[in-house]
């Protein structure tokens, strides 16, 4: 059941927040000496700009505020997002949300190193990483019983209502109509993901549906796992949200190699240590056999189709109206060109027997 959460009449300028910030540490923080209070700017938000406030002697006790990114509540629903932190922080998978404000959110930072495309295959890391996607993919409902609608094909709707036809820069539109398909060729690839991949049949869990590296954090000084930004977090396929996950193998955005992700060896590893560990968190008693993961194996590489074209089209829309500076319509070309390499590659992909 969400709760009422504390609502600030305060608006931050992303280009001046100090005075704002320090407005909202007088609630959130009231026993902090404003002059003390030194604030972060983090650069990796894609669709947010996210500023830190603390005190010198103690940063792992920072307070993070996310500023909302313009034109964002196109694609993400706030209302959600916040019920999404109250979830998974009572199921102690999230951050504790401290209060809202006019333009974003003010919340729990999590200590840590955000990962690199060396680390998340690291032998004592990825384990961490499968448990703790077990351990939200088990969540139950909010009334116990009732399990929402996926949110994938929903999405990918939304999306295509909201993508753009054109763009007003010539150099822009000129590789937009060179490089993405027509709006009518984008509602096909959505009919034809959704015919083909409702019938594998994964099973709905509460995921993520956003992890990659940036959103994850590992804590060395306590070996733990954190998941971050959950404003995308829905009852979805479970297998998206592995496969969202493995396609991050890839890197960050700058340095993007997508020959870098996981070869099906590792991923049957990856797969049969998440396996075991949601079977038991379901209070299933399961011994994991190899069919299981070879089954969660083709599920996962078949959703990682729509992983890829959801990311391509989410960026064509940024491209229109963020203004992060980014080459947003440079990278949704990428993930439409290694969709369609590989949909040849994953989408003729058999169940076992």
């Amino acid at each position: 059941m969400a709760t009422t959460v504390c609502k600030l009449d305060v608006t931050v300028d992303a280009n001046n927040p100090r005075p704002a910030a320090l407005e909202i540490m007088k609630h959130v923080r009231p026993y902090w000496k404003g002059e003390n209070v030194q604030l972060k700017v983090f650069t990796g938000g894609n669709t947010n700009k996210i500023f830190g406030c603390y005190l010198d002697e103690n940063e792992r006790q920072m307070v993070l505020l996310r500023v909302f990114g313009k034109k964002s509540e196109i694609m993400i629903d706030r209302k959600r997002e916040i019920r999404n932190f109250q979830i998974l922080h009572r199921a102690k998978c999230g951050a504790e949300l401290y209060c809202i404000f006019n333009n974003g959110l003010c919340y729990q930072f999590i200590p840590g190193s955000i990962l690199d495309a060396d680390l998340v295959r690291n032998d004592k890391v990825y384990p961490l990483i499968a448990h703790k996607m077990a351990r939200i993919h088990a969540i139950k409902p909010e009334d116990g019983e009732t399990v929402p609608e996926p949110s994938t094909f929903q999405s990918l709707r939304r999306y295509l209502q909201n993508f753009p036809r054109q763009f007003e820069d010539p150099e822009k539109n000129a590789s937009f109509k060179k490089e993405i398909v027509s709006h009518e060729q984008l509602g096909k690839e959505i009919d034809e993901l959704e015919a083909a991949l409702k019938p594998l049949n994964s099973p709905m869990v509460f995921c993520h549906n956003d992890l990659l590296l940036a959103n994850i954090i590992y804590d060395e000084q306590t070996n733990m796992i954190s998941f971050i930004d959950y404003e995308y977090g829905a009852f979805n396929y479970q297998a998206f949200d592995i496969a969202n996950h493995f396609n991050e193998y890839a890197g960050v955005w700058t340095a993007l190699d997508y020959n870098r992700y996981p070869e099906k060896e590792y991923q049957l590893k990856w797969l049969h240590k998440y396996l075991s560990d949601w079977y038991t968190m379901r209070g299933i008693n399961k011994y994991v056999t190899k069919k299981d993961t070879e089954i969660l194996y083709v599920q996962v590489n078949k959703f990682a189709l729509v992983s890829h074209l959801s990311l391509s089209m989410w960026a064509i829309i940024q491209a229109a109206h963020s203004d992060i500076d980014f080459d947003f319509l440079q990278y949704g070309i990428l993930r439409f060109s290694e969709y369609f390499k590989r949909k040849e590659e994953f989408l003729p992909l058999e169940m076992p027997i």
